[in-house]
């Protein structure tokens, strides 16, 4: 039986709103040859099951197993023609290339002056929009269609198209390689996280100053300056230079507020902006700015003029959530973030068919880390497990392996100690394993491991020590990373002063926020 979650005509079909489902029965039943079609019992049947049922489909005598693919395929692809006449999906893209469809039907029929005139206005459009590919495409089609439809103009229309369209190519060309470097800095950031060591660091500039093409600023469009600003801040965030994640990200949402036409159009890289921007501010703890473009972000995305559609929902979910529980982390407010844990579970659960398991992981570390402040290591201990036993590497390995340090911790606070020396062997082996062994998580292992040989009137000194030693990686370029994970700092503190952890990292807050 194929499994719920993994059958893309069900999931497409669970996605549908109300509205969705009521044009999609309009669409089909248009012509009354459909009224009976096999396509549409299968709409109804599904319509009515709340998870997905190959039996069911079976038993009910609509089709037969040899049939079901083909009708299934069938199906999805007439809900799909549905969902693009709907007018909620009528995107600018969408539009222009209905527009050079049209252009295409008229040039085939060979109404060559009716397909250049709906050409022409629709090029503008595109390009107006920044969308160089189309126009590119328009173009293509219009020295195709001017070889055939000889006009007196012909000699100047010819260079007025081979100059539009080497600059579109040109434009196009740049725009590709800057999207290509971005979109490989953000798979290393998946992959690997922060750079290391100065290997490393070398290896990603090189890499990077390699595959920048030279460009000139002033000269770039909207596209183009977009993903120039994002590979940019890839390169930042993977050799942790904080400062330079807050520059391009804030150049990166500036942008739009130089063409704010374009939050309409390109709402998802917006978004994306927006999420990096409050990304940099929180590695930095500048919480009043903080809360500022949180507060900036949430009333565009919760606007009217904001579109809506369920792949932005999704995004404005992630934004709300990751920066709402950043937040809390920032003010040290644990109590108040464990009581959003319930509903943000409830989200997740809702989200997870569009939800990639790389952020579901890093929401449960979050909730791991807010029941750590809270000392509440069960619950700790409960999330880090399900991120811990996950076996799909996908997902960035350096959450893993903070997962595996904080759950050390996390068993020798609840007392869990019986296992700890396996677990310390087994941490260690994938440290190593991962090449993430370095100065705090060697101490921190050093230390738990050494703890059965410490008497309980020496452990306090064994925290001051602990915490002298680690203090000096604090601002470290590599293993300051550490430290944006889990807060060992102040945990030791809270051994030594015997006072929560939770307290420590207020008090903490409360100094810096400004």
């Amino acid at each position: 039986m194929t499994n719920t979650h993994k059958d893309a005509l069900f999931i497409l079909m669970k996605s549908l709103s109300k509205s969705e489902k009521r044009q999609f029965r309009l669409y089909v039943g248009r012509l009354g040859v459909n009224t009976d079609a096999k396509f549409i019992a299968l709409f109804n049947l599904l319509d009515k099951l709340t998870e997905y049922s190959e039996k069911v489909i079976l038993q009910s005598g609509i089709v037969k197993k040899q049939q079901l693919s083909n009708l299934k395929a069938h199906l999805y692809k007439q809900i799909l023609v549905s969902l693009r006449m709907n007018p909620v999906n009528q995107n600018i893209r969408i539009q222009i290339r209905e527009q050079l469809d049209f252009a295409t039907i008229l040039y085939n029929k060979g109404l060559y002056k009716q397909s250049l005139k709906i050409l022409d206005k629709v090029k503008s459009v595109a390009v107006d929009h920044e969308e160089k590919n189309i126009a590119y495409e328009i173009v293509e089609l219009e020295k195709v269609i001017e070889t055939q439809y000889i006009t007196r103009s012909i000699s100047s229309r010819a260079d007025e198209l081979a100059i539009q369209a080497k600059e579109l190519s040109t434009a196009n060309v740049l725009a590709s390689k800057l999207s290509n470097l971005s979109l490989q800095l953000y798979g290393l950031i998946l992959k690997m996280g922060y750079v290391k060591n100065d290997d490393e660091y070398r290896q990603i500039s090189a890499y990077f100053y390699r595959l920048l093409p030279e460009i000139d600023i002033t000269n770039l469009g909207f596209r183009e300056k977009l993903w120039y600003f994002q590979a940019n801040l890839w390169y930042s965030l993977l050799t942790q230079d904080f400062i330079s994640c807050f520059k391009y990200s804030k150049k990166w949402v500036d942008l739009f507020e130089e063409f704010p036409k374009m939050v309409g159009i390109h709402p998802v890289f917006y978004l994306k902006g927006q999420q990096y921007l409050l990304e940099s501010l929180f590695l930095l703890n500048y919480y009043s700015k903080f809360k500022e473009a949180r507060t900036k972000m949430m009333l565009v995305i919760e606007g009217k003029k904001f579109p809506k559609n369920d792949n932005l929902c999704t995004i404005v979910f992630l934004n709300k959530y990751v920066s709402a529980l950043n937040q809390f982390f920032m003010q040290g407010d644990f109590e108040a973030g464990i009581d959003m844990v319930p509903e943000l579970l409830r989200a997740i659960e809702k989200e997870k068919d569009r939800l990639d398991e790389h952020h579901i992981m890093v929401f449960y570390y979050k909730i791991a880390c807010l029941y750590f402040g809270k000392g509440d290591h069960k619950n700790c201990i409960h999330y880090l497990k399900i991120i811990i036993q996950n076996k799909n590497l996908v997902i960035r390995e350096d959450l893993m392996c903070f997962s595996r340090v904080l759950s050390l911790v996390s068993h020798y606070e609840a007392g869990l100690d019986y296992h700890l020396e396996r677990q310390l062997r087994t941490t260690y082996k994938f440290l190593l394993k991962m090449n993430e062994l370095h100065v705090v998580q060697k101490e921190m292992i050093k230390f738990l491991k050494n703890l059965g040989n410490i008497y309980p009137h020496q452990l306090k000194q064994a925290f001051i020590d602990l915490h002298k030693e680690l203090k000096k990686y604090e601002h470290h370029p590599y293993e300051k990373r550490a430290f944006l994970y889990l807060d060992i700092l102040s945990w030791l503190e809270s051994r030594i002063e015997n006072r929560p952890v939770g307290e420590i990292i207020r008090n903490k807050a409360k100094k810096i926020m400004r």
